[in-house]
């Protein structure tokens, strides 16, 4: 978000104060975004800020609700994979374009999908085995 603010800003500025817009703005600021979600969306799955519903977890016992949790893992692992998978197919086709605006190549931009589903994976496979590994869940059974 930093880079976000600091590209808009600085576009801001010299567009009605220098009368002299920077091209490349608009573009790297976009781009950040992508990187922000990606990062954004492993945090929140860490944290377990992400929508759920969380009425169902509520109205189950707990054994049922750990296996709801390793279900919901076992999507998101999938869906990293997925996601890592498809950038890195899509960034392979592609990623030798050059953005219009800034002329780098679309490959230093498409990465992020990759990132993202590596990170997710990651993610997934960290909250499994918590899940597998918790003390808790071993005594319920």
């Amino acid at each position: 978000m930093l880079i976000v603010f600091s590209v808009v800003l600085a576009s801001s500025l010299s567009r009605y104060l220098l009368n002299s817009p920077i091209q490349w703005s608009e573009e790297i600021a976009k781009y950040a975004m992508i990187y922000g979600t990606m990062f954004g969306t492993i945090l929140c799955y860490l944290e377990g800020m992400h929508i759920k519903f969380s009425f169902l977890e509520d109205a189950v016992s707990p054994k049922i609700r750990n296996i709801l949790h390793v279900i919901s893992d076992i999507v998101v692992l999938v869906s990293g994979i997925i996601l890592a998978w498809s950038g890195y197919l899509f960034m392979m086709k592609r990623g030798a374009i050059t953005a219009p605006g800034s002329g780098i190549p679309m490959y230093y931009f498409q990465v992020a999908m990759v990132i993202g589903g590596v990170g997710l994976t990651i993610a997934a496979l960290i909250k499994l085995s918590e899940l597998v590994l918790s003390p808790s869940i071993q005594s319920e059974e």
